[in-house]
C-alpha cells in the first residue's frame, strides 16, 4: 500500500446517496471537526459517474412528498450552512419560494440542492467507485480497521482503490425491483430510467404500458399521457384501485426522530404490526390529488369518445416478450380470469425498489457479526452492527437496510439528518 492507502481514516462511506451525505455534513460539523480537523480524514466511494438521485424521475412539475425542513441537516442542526434554505439563499429565491406557501418543493429544484451540497464534498468522493470487500485488519488478535477495497472506473481504465478505515458506514440505498419473469431491455425498463429512456421511444409512439400501483406508477402514467398525446398509456395493476397515501398528521408522526427510538425499543410483533398498520404512509401508495387527476382524465376522454387512459385494475401482467416491432404484453384479469394481449411500443415497470443487501459486502468479517433469527444484522440503536469482541472498529449500516429494526423512516428523507448525527455521535464517543 502507498501511505496514503495505509492511513486510518476515521470513516469511509460506501455509496453517497442522501444518507452519506448527510452523514458527511454531520461529521463536518462535529465538535471534533470544528478546529479545523483535514477532511481527509473521511472518504468516500459511490458507484454512480456523478451525483444523481431518482434522476429517472424527475419529471416536470413533480413535487417532493416531504417538508423541505426534512432536508440534509435542518432537524439536526437548523444553523447548518448545508439546509435547503442556504441553498434558496445561494440562488436568490428565498422571497420567490416563500411566497409560493409550500413545503413541498419541485423535485427538480430538491436534487439540484442534493447536487449543490454533493459539489461542495468533491475532494473526498471517488465517484464511477464499484465496492468490492471489506477487508480485516487483525492486530493482536482484533480486528482494528477495515481495508474497503474498491475499482474505480474512469476514461483511462479500471484501477484499484484501498482505503484503511476505522469505521465504515454502508449506504447503498434501493435497488430497483421488477415483476417476477420480465427483464429490462431496450424497451422494457425499470420507472427509475424514465426520464433518459422516454426520450428514445421516438415522436408517436401507439401504445405504452405502465405496470404498478404506487406513486412513481401513477407519475409515470401521467407523464406519458401528457409526454406523448397520440398514445394510448395503459396503466396495469392487481389492486382495485390506487391506494391513497396517509400524510395525516398522527400517521406522519411515524417518521419523528422520537418514534425511531420508540420503534426501536418494541417487542418484534409490535415491529410487525406498526409496519404492517403505517406502510400505506410510503409503500404502494399515491398522492390523493395525482389519483383524481388520473380519474378525470380517464373520465373525460370517455365523455369524449377518445380514450387514451386505459386503468386495467385487478390485473396482472404475465408475459412481457419483446419482438422488433414492440413488446407483446400478456396481461390477465385477476376477476374475470381471461387474458388479453396489448401490443406496446414500450413497458415502464414501476414495480418499487428492495434494500440493497449488506451481507456480501461483509462476506469477510460477516463471522463476527450477529444475525437474527431471519439472517438480518443486528444493529444498535446508533446503527451499529452488533458485532463479537473481536471486532473494535464499526460498521454502521443506515437506509432502508436498518428499517427491521429502526422503522419506516430508516430509508426516507425523514430522519436522514438526525440519522447521521447519532451515527457521528457514535462514531466520535468511539
Amino acid at each position: 500500500m502507498t501511505p496514503r492507502e495505509a492511513a486510518a481514516l476515521d470513516l469511509v462511506g460506501i455509496g453517497f446517496g442522501p444518507s452519506n451525505v448527510a452523514l458527511a455534513i454531520a461529521f463536518e460539523e462535529s465538535a471534533a471537526h470544528a478546529s479545523g480537523a483535514p477532511r481527509t480524514r473521511m472518504e468516500f466511494f459511490e458507484k454512480q459517474p456523478a451525483f444523481g438521485w431518482h434522476r429517472g424521475m424527475l419529471i416536470e412539475g413533480a413535487t417532493m412528498q416531504v417538508s423541505f425542513l426534512k432536508d440534509l441537516a435542518t432537524m439536526r442542526n437548523p444553523m447548518s450552512r448545508y439546509t435547503f434554505m442556504q441553498y434558496l439563499k445561494t440562488k436568490d429565491r428565498v422571497a420567490e419560494f416563500i411566497n409560493s406557501k409550500t413545503l413541498f418543493p419541485l423535485r427538480v429544484e430538491f436534487h439540484d440542492y442534493l447536487a449543490w451540497v454533493a459539489r461542495q464534498f468533491d475532494p473526498v468522493v471517488t465517484y464511477g467507485a464499484r465496492v468490492v470487500g471489506l477487508r480485516p485488519v487483525v492486530e493482536d488478535g482484533v480486528v482494528e480497521h477495515l481495508d474497503v477495497e474498491a475499482r474505480v472506473t474512469t476514461d483511462e481504465g479500471e484501477s484499484t482503490v484501498v482505503r484503511r478505515a476505522r469505521n465504515v458506514a454502508v449506504g447503498t440505498g434501493l435497488a430497483p425491483r421488477l415483476p417476477d419473469g420480465i427483464e429490462e431491455s431496450e424497451r422494457v425498463w425499470h420507472s427509475s430510467r424514465l426520464m433518459g429512456k422516454a426520450a428514445t421511444i421516438g415522436a408517436a409512439p401507439r401504445r405504452l404500458v405502465v405496470i404498478g400501483a404506487g406513486q412513481s406508477a401513477a407519475e409515470a402514467t401521467e407523464y406519458l399521457h401528457r409526454a406523448f398525446p397520440g398514445a394510448e398509456v395503459h396503466s396495469v395493476f392487481s389492486r382495485y384501485g390506487y391506494s391513497i397515501a396517509d400524510d395525516s398528521p398522527f400517521a406522519n408522526g411515524i417518521f419523528d426522530p422520537k418514534a425511531v427510538g420508540e420503534f426501536y425499543d418494541a417487542a418484534p410483533e409490535v415491529k410487525q404490526k406498526l409496519l404492517d398498520y403505517h406502510e400505506n404512509t410510503n409503500y404502494s401508495v399515491v398522492d390523493l390529488e395525482l389519483t383524481e387527476t388520473l380519474y378525470r382524465t380517464s373520465y373525460q376522454e370517455r365523455v369524449l369518445g377518445r380514450q387514451r387512459l386505459w386503468i386495467r385494475n385487478m390485473t396482472r401482467v404475465v408475459s412481457a416478450e419483446e419482438h422488433a416491432d414492440g413488446v407483446r404484453v400478456t396481461c390477465r384479469n385477476l376477476a374475470a380470469g381471461t387474458t388479453e394481449v396489448i401490443e406496446a411500443d414500450a413497458v415502464v415497470c414501476a414495480t418499487g425498489y428492495a434494500p440493497s443487501d449488506p451481507l456480501p459486502l461483509l462476506q469477510d468479517v460477516l463471522a463476527e457479526c450477529k444475525l437474527d433469527d431471519e439472517g438480518r444484522l443486528v444493529l444498535g440503536r446508533d446503527y451499529r452492527v452488533a458485532t463479537s469482541d473481536a471486532v473494535r472498529c464499526g460498521i454502521y449500516v443506515h437506509g432502508a437496510g436498518a428499517e427491521h429494526s429502526h422503522g419506516l423512516a430508516a430509508g426516507l428523507l425523514s430522519n436522514t439528518a438526525v440519522r447521521s448525527g447519532e451515527i457521528t455521535d457514535s462514531i466520535l464517543a468511539r
